[in-house]
């Protein structure tokens, strides 16, 4: 009977594909010192891998002298697999070049309905035009989306920031508020002298995501006023409220931005024009890494342009003012510890 004695298994050696590729520049460019400045390395770091990937391996790779350096017969065989590993890591610059110039790829987007309808349609279209390499999908609905967990690239939001570590923002705008009705309203109801007799009148109400309507805080000056008027209507939909008021069905509480141009028209009129609603800092947030996608990069960009483009002057009689969408910050702006809020 033979008896199998059982062998202890040699393992193969473990190769670093960086080794590969030091070694194929290496024979390309008949130097260590041109393959060290290829590889942005010091020639000492470049010989010592060499070396040290010779000696994993068991085998001379190159045969050196004072003037020259030859393959060995095992370094040609060993090249068609190194030029492999080249031709990957070329590939992939070259990819990375073309984005680039030309970005790419899908990219999700969250953002409220009424910036999209009311401030952004010209400019998505715009965006959607100039960058045809990148599929833009858009989702509209009022609830917060997870970016990291549901994949989106870039979300727009109102108002205060949550903590997160794992996110970053951009500030896009500053946008103040107050108060708009429709001028047959107005000439039916009376117009509103100081905020108590807007209990007098009829609200468009604001709802929260809680389901219940947004009390209003006005101000003007060092003076402060809360409180809700009745109202029959609400809706979650700053543009529905602004349609809303426009139809002579109460008072809303909008963005001066968003009812400017309905002023503009005659359709709607300033109420107690000296009180503003608080104003609201709108961010872009996307996720935290230190190299942003080429893609979301520009459309980024985009935002800042257009929410800054919106300059126009508020409203006779208001005393709101004009957006401000410089400069670029992590959202931990005013957060003593430092973390990053999204």
């Amino acid at each position: 009977m033979d008896i199998i004695v059982p062998m202890k298994e040699q393992s193969a050696p473990r190769i670093d594909p960086n080794d590969l590729l030091v070694f194929g520049r290496v024979a390309e460019l008949g130097s260590f010192s041109r393959a060290a400045d290829r590889l942005g390395l010091p020639k000492s770091t470049v010989s010592r891998r060499l070396a040290a990937l010779e000696q994993r391996l068991g085998e001379r790779l190159l045969l050196r002298t004072t003037r020259r350096q030859t393959l060995t017969e095992f370094g040609q065989q060993l090249l068609e697999h190194a030029n492999q590993v080249i031709a990957e890591v070329d590939a992939v610059a070259a990819l990375s070049e073309h984005r680039q110039a030309s970005p790419a790829g899908r990219l999700r987007v969250s953002m409220p309905s009424d910036f999209a309808n009311l401030l952004l349609a010209d400019t998505l279209a715009a965006f959607v035009a100039l960058y045809p390499g990148i599929t833009l999908e858009l989702d509209l609905s009022a609830r917060r989306v997870d970016l990291l967990g549901e994949g989106f690239d870039v979300a727009v939001r109102v108002g205060d920031l949550d903590d997160d570590a794992l996110l970053a923002a951009r500030r896009l705008a500053v946008f103040p508020g107050g108060l708009y009705a429709a001028p047959d309203y107005l000439a039916e109801h009376g117009e509103p002298r100081a905020p108590a007799d807007l209990h007098r009148h009829q609200a468009v109400r604001l709802l929260q995501g809680n389901g219940e309507p947004a009390g209003w805080t006005l101000e003007h000056g060092a003076q402060r006023w809360q409180g809700l008027p009745p109202g029959r209507a609400s809706a979650n939909s700053p543009e529905l409220l602004i349609r809303l008021a426009c139809a002579g069905a109460g008072i809303a509480a909008v963005p001066d931005f968003f009812a400017l141009p309905h002023v503009r028209e005659g359709r709607l009129r300033r109420v107690l024009p000296p009180w503003c609603l608080p104003s609201h800092v709108t961010w872009a947030v996307f996720p935290g890494r230190k190299l942003m996608p080429v893609k979301t990069r520009v459309f980024v960009d985009m935002l800042v342009t257009a929410l800054g483009s919106v300059d126009a002057p508020p409203p006779a009689g208001t005393t709101a003012a004009p957006v401000d969408a410089q400069g670029r910050q992590r959202s931990t702006a005013g957060s003593a510890r430092g973390r990053r809020r999204a």
